[in-house]
Parts: structure tokens; C-alpha cells; sequence
């Protein structure tokens, strides 16, 4: 096929456009990494770049780069794993850069770390030690890594055969991809939805990129989250004693919002996911958990709503597989397929097995339950779910880091692929005409 040198510079410069949107992101990427992580926040189930004013508890570990109020009482880091706790900076299971008040915070495991503390506050370890010191993470440099990945997230297209259905006020998410299944909605539209449904293979990573300023899911008073169990043929709603494939799906589904400043979430749902937010002000409400990490500005919460264990264990969107030497084609630079691709080639494996998921039997230290919405007996079916979750290795505010499960879309690299490729075509263009000549 003759492929003009026009069309060959427009390649060019789309490749361009992108590995400039994405290059902060593929800083220092070893050739041995499948993918990449969403950094240190990676490890947190709340990861705060200003202040987080919040009770009763979060089971995994908090990081909070601005003020920490805790008044009322405090847990953190009840249902993370020996691993986890060794691959947080410092061992760090509690880090606030700023003040701390409160007067009963309880760092259940790990180490504790805080700027000052209001007098009178009281911060206690019981598997570590806790005290005054600098901060092992650098918040702005994260969260201006984790904006761009937001921006770029939002950049790849809506998977090829993915569906966003709105019947009445049930909105359903439909993926058939069994390794990314990648989809776009307006905020509006989510916020019409009083029960949203994902349906996708088990294992797959799911990426719903939420459009606009705000998301108020209190407004429409949604009510649960629903996740496919291909095993049980029924949708099953999210809880913490249940999910469905014993938790694969909600382990690699994130809720993308690049422009979002304000997100709130319904006090009587139990949101299934992990939230990456980077510039919205979140408020957990008062009841009702998120089941999975809060990556936000800044965070309100109170009373039953709580973030629970269930860290984003997928592999975002990665590079085209590298074009062999004596064959220029050029390559599309976000795979429809497969999220990710090693180095050499080959497909990356994450997405295709669902993580074991061990129910770990643990109540979280405040006690308080986790409410979860009324379903009919057809699609609310109890299935066990834990909170175990690969370890991360982290760079202590350093480049985002290859997490083993995670991510950044570094799409640089396959900008450079169909340069080289697009250059190619040029001069086998320019060479087939001189022939003529």
C-alpha cells in the first residue's frame, strides 16, 4: 500500500503529541519492567496531597502531605500484610508531612511518622515505632507525576466493543477484553445512575475515565456497585464481606477523574474501586467504604465511612509492541488488546490471572460495620473476600514505581517506535520516487 509522506509526518507528529503529554511519566524505566505503578500512592489507601480530616478508620496506610485531623479517633494500617508494611517508605504506615491532632491515632502496624502534633494529640504504634520527623514522600513531585498519568489515562481511547448503557436509573459498564477494558463517561451521567453495574472478565483491568468538573453520587442516591461473577452468571454487589470472583474484578478497577474538583461519594453505597482523583477536594460522606485506595487533593470523612484494603493491583496501558527491524509499519500507540507489553515484545501476563484473594477474617479496628445496599436475592450473592494485595516497592517520592502490578502509561517510548517507523516510510517513499524519475 503507497503511503504518502503527508501521512507519514502526521503519524510523526500524533507520536509526538503524546510522548510529550506522557515523558514525565517514563523517567528512569528499566528494561526489565512490564509496567508501570501509580508510585508511592500505589501503597496507601489514602494518599492526600493536602489535608485529610477523617474518622473512624483505614485499613491500609495513610500518607497526607498536608494536616491530618483525626479527632475522634483514629486507626490505620489494620489488614496490611508484614510485606506491605516493609515496602512503605520508611516502614511508614501513617505519614502526615504537616500537623497531626487528634487524641487516640492508633498505627495498628508499621511505623508512624508526623511534621508536629497539636498538644494534647496522642499517636500510638503498637507493631512499630512513631514520632516527629521529615517526610520520606515528596508530595508534589507524586502528584504531579499522578496528574499527568490522570491526563494521560484519559487520552486512550474507550476499548474497542465496550459499551456505556443507561437504562432508567441503572447504568452498566459492559468490557469483553480479558486483559483492558477501558471506558469514558460524563459525570453527569454517572451521577444519574442509582446503580452501576461492571461487567467484565475476571482479572481484567478495568479504567472508567469520568469526565467534567464534579461527581456528586449522593445527588442521585446511588445505592450499590455491582460486579460481574462469570462463575455464577449474576452480578453481585460489592461489600466488604463479598465480590464477585473473590475480588478480582474490584482489585483491578480504577475510577479515573483528571478534571474532577469535586467528588463526593454516597453515604449508603459502598463504592467498589480504586479513585484516582488528583485534583478533587473527596468527601467520603458518613457512612459506606470505598473498597479500594482514595487518591485525592485533599479528603473528608466521618462516622462509618471508611477506606478498606483492597490496593489497585492492575497493569495500565503501556507501549505498542517494538515493530522487527526490515518491516516499517507504523504501529497504533495505545494497544486495544493488551494494556501492556514487556520490553522485548512480548505480552504482558498481568490481567490475565485473577490475584488469590484470602479473606483475612479481620474486623478493622474501629469496629464499625460497613453498610452495604439492598439487592434482590437474583444478584446480591455472598462471596468471601480479603484483603491481600501484592507488595509494591517504593522509591520514597522518587519516580513513580514499577509496582510488580501497577502502572503509569508510559506511552514515550512507543512514540519513539513510530518515529523511527514513520521516518522509514519517508525515505522508502522518497527512494520508490527517484526510481521513477
Amino acid at each position: 500500500m503507497r503511503i504518502s509522506t503527508t501521512a507519514a509526518a502526521l503519524a510523526v507528529g500524533g507520536s509526538l503529541a503524546l510522548a510529550g503529554l506522557v515523558a514525565p511519566l517514563a523517567q528512569a524505566v528499566g528494561t526489565d519492567q512490564e509496567c508501570r505503578g501509580l508510585g508511592v500512592a500505589n501503597l496507601y489507601g489514602e494518599f492526600i496531597e493536602g489535608d485529610d480530616t477523617h474518622t473512624p478508620d483505614a485499613e491500609g496506610a495513610v500518607a497526607v502531605g498536608g494536616n491530618a485531623d483525626f479527632t475522634g479517633g483514629f486507626s490505620v494500617g489494620q489488614e496490611l500484610t508484614a510485606a506491605e508494611v516493609d515496602a512503605l517508605p520508611g516502614k511508614n504506615a501513617l505519614v502526615v508531612a504537616g500537623r497531626i491532632t487528634g487524641h487516640n491515632t492508633q498505627v495498628m502496624k508499621g511505623n508512624g511518622v508526623y511534621g508536629s502534633k497539636a498538644d494534647g494529640a496522642v499517636v500510638q504504634a503498637h507493631a512499630g515505632t512513631v514520632g516527629q520527623g521529615a517526610s520520606p514522600i515528596d508530595f508534589t513531585a507524586e502528584f504531579a507525576k499522578l496528574r499527568a498519568a490522570s491526563t494521560a489515562l484519559a487520552a486512550v481511547p474507550q476499548t474497542g466493543g465496550a459499551t456505556v448503557q443507561a437504562e432508567g436509573a441503572k447504568l452498566t459498564f459492559t468490557g469483553g477484553d480479558a486483559k483492558y477494558n477501558g471506558f469514558t463517561v460524563d459525570a453527569a451521567k454517572l451521577q444519574g445512575a442509582k446503580e452501576v453495574y461492571v461487567k467484565v472478565p475476571a482479572g481484567a483491568v478495568t479504567v472508567v475515565t469520568v469526565t467534567g468538573g464534579s461527581y456528586d453520587m449522593a445527588a442521585a442516591g446511588t445505592s450499590g456497585f455491582f460486579l460481574w461473577d462469570a462463575g455464577r452468571s449474576a452480578f453481585v454487589l460489592d461489600d466488604k464481606l463479598q465480590s464477585a470472583a473473590g475480588g478480582a474484578v474490584r482489585a483491578k478497577l480504577l475510577w479515573n477523574f483528571p478534571t474532577a474538583t469535586k467528588v463526593v461519594k454516597n453515604s449508603q453505597a459502598a463504592w467498589a474501586g480504586t479513585v484516582l482523583a488528583p485534583n478533587a477536594a473527596f468527601d467520603l460522606g458518613s457512612g459506606g467504604p470505598v473498597n479500594g485506595s482514595v487518591i485525592a487533593a485533599s479528603l473528608t470523612g466521618k462516622g462509618g465511612a471508611e477506606t478498606h484494603h483492597y490496593p489497585f493491583t492492575g497493569c495500565l496501558p503501556g507501549t505498542p509492541v517494538p515493530t522487527p527491524t526490515g518491516t516499517p509499519t507504523v504501529p497504533p500507540v495505545v494497544p486495544s488488546g493488551s494494556p501492556s507489553v514487556t520490553p522485548s515484545g512480548s505480552a504482558s501476563p498481568g490481567g490475565s490471572a485473577s490475584p488469590s484473594v484470602t479473606p483475612s477474617g479481620k474486623p478493622s479496628a474501629s469496629g464499625s460495620a460497613s453498610p452495604s445496599a439492598s439487592a434482590s436475592a437474583s444478584t446480591a450473592t455472598p462471596v468471601a473476600s480479603g484483603s491481600a494485595s501484592p507488595s509494591a516497592t517504593a522509591t520514597g517520592g522518587g519516580n513513580l514505581a514499577h509496582t510488580g502490578s501497577g502502572p503509569v502509561v508510559p506511552l514515550a517510548i512507543g512514540g519513539a517506535v513510530v518515529i523511527a517507523a514513520g521516518g522509514a516510510i519517508v525515505v522508502a517513499a522518497r527512494r520508490k520516487a527517484a526510481k521513477k524519475a
